[in-house]
């Protein structure tokens, strides 16, 4: 009988296998691949999918906390996808791997969904 749940179709993921899943521009390339996510304790709702981009396999790379929002899931490439170019990526909000984005700092997440133009997962500006 368990064989069957899992055999059905559903929207759900669990969040270890979006971690590693490759995020793609849409016409299929590659920018490169959600490291984490990161979840409103209070609601359970994903606020931000981290990105990580650029650098020789993971060396180097910039994580990119991007809000949940901008990506859309796309069948055709089993991956996230992100219509925003190489330029844009370089210059939005980011961190080093060894450091932390201050998740504390509201300023700073106000910004980054400036950047995105995308609102607040908490509500307004």
């Amino acid at each position: 009988m368990a064989s069957d749940v899992m055999a059905k179709p559903h929207q759900l993921i669990a969040s270890d296998r979006v971690e590693g899943t490759a995020v793609r521009r849409p016409n299929g390339d590659m920018i490169g691949h959600i490291e984490r996510l990161m979840i409103d304790k209070v609601t359970g709702k994903v606020s931000y999918a981290i990105l990580s981009f650029g650098g020789f396999l993971g060396i180097g790379a910039n994580l990119l906390p991007l809000p949940w929002g901008r990506l859309r899931y796309n069948t055709k490439f089993e991956a996230y996808e992100l219509d925003i170019d190489d330029e844009e990526l370089r210059r939005a909000p980011s961190f080093r791997a060894d450091k932390d984005f201050d998740w504390g700092d509201r300023a700073k997440e106000a910004e980054l969904h400036r950047y995105y133009r995308m609102p607040p997962y908490w509500g307004g500006f």
